[in-house]
């Protein structure tokens, strides 16, 4: 018996090397075998499948995917003062591949467990900012880093103000997090981006959105 497989692991998951199985999206890619390597907490997996070529001839190929499920990200943004609010957090990740202190200015952020994008978003937002948002406006859903990670994150923003504060923000301290809350004028923020200061993505995608399509860029309201 092994957990995750025939018996539940810590998240009460089975079945975990059935993920691909039944992909028919793809004539040219046939699945033969899916290996679970870890599920502590996420789900990592090795994958063999057969792979037709441009050219027509088959190889078989072997991937590992990591599949922390999907998120979504929010843009907070105020057009009567010009200003974005951003969070700044410890990512170790970013840390040990060279980041000077793995303290990243972001977007608010988080998985969707088990809600709807939009209402994920809300939870996240109200956690890390401490703003309960209004309306928000879908920007674009992408693929992070498509090579080995499995998530789609869903692209938000939203408008903010002295209304929308109804907590302190900060994060949930019983899930680890310890989460500062930013309010930076919106060039500032694009200057930061410049320098290099900014180095998430989904936060540069974001403000950039913001800059050329968005609430700051030529049509929009700031």
């Amino acid at each position: 018996m092994t957990a995750g497989l025939d018996t539940p692991d810590r998240r009460g998951r089975t079945g975990l090397d059935r993920a691909g199985r039944d992909l028919t999206g793809n004539p040219g890619v046939a699945v033969r075998d899916v290996t679970l390597l870890s599920c502590q907490w996420y789900v990592l997996r090795t994958t063999t499948f057969d792979y037709r070529h441009r050219d027509g001839h088959w190889s078989t190929e072997q991937r590992e995917t990591y599949d922390r499920g999907n998120g979504a990200t929010v843009l907070l943004y105020d057009t009567e003062r010009g200003t974005v609010l951003l969070t700044r957090q410890f990512r170790y990740p970013a840390y040990v591949n060279g980041h000077p202190d793995g303290m990243l200015l972001e977007t608010a952020a988080g998985l969707l467990d088990q809600d709807d994008p939009e209402t994920a978003i809300r939870r996240e937002a109200a956690e890390e900012t401490g703003h309960t948002i209004g309306a928000v406006q879908h920007v674009f859903d992408v693929y992070m880093s498509p090579g080995s990670v499995t998530e789609r994150l869903h692209f938000y923003a939203a408008p903010y103000g002295p209304g929308t504060r109804t907590g302190a923000g900060g994060g949930v301290a019983a899930e680890g997090e310890d989460i500062e809350v930013l309010e930076l004028p919106f060039a500032e923020a694009l200057a930061l981006v410049r320098s290099g200061v900014i180095a998430d993505a989904k936060t540069i995608m974001l403000l950039q959105w913001a800059a050329l399509d968005g609430p700051f860029g030529p049509g929009g309201a700031g």
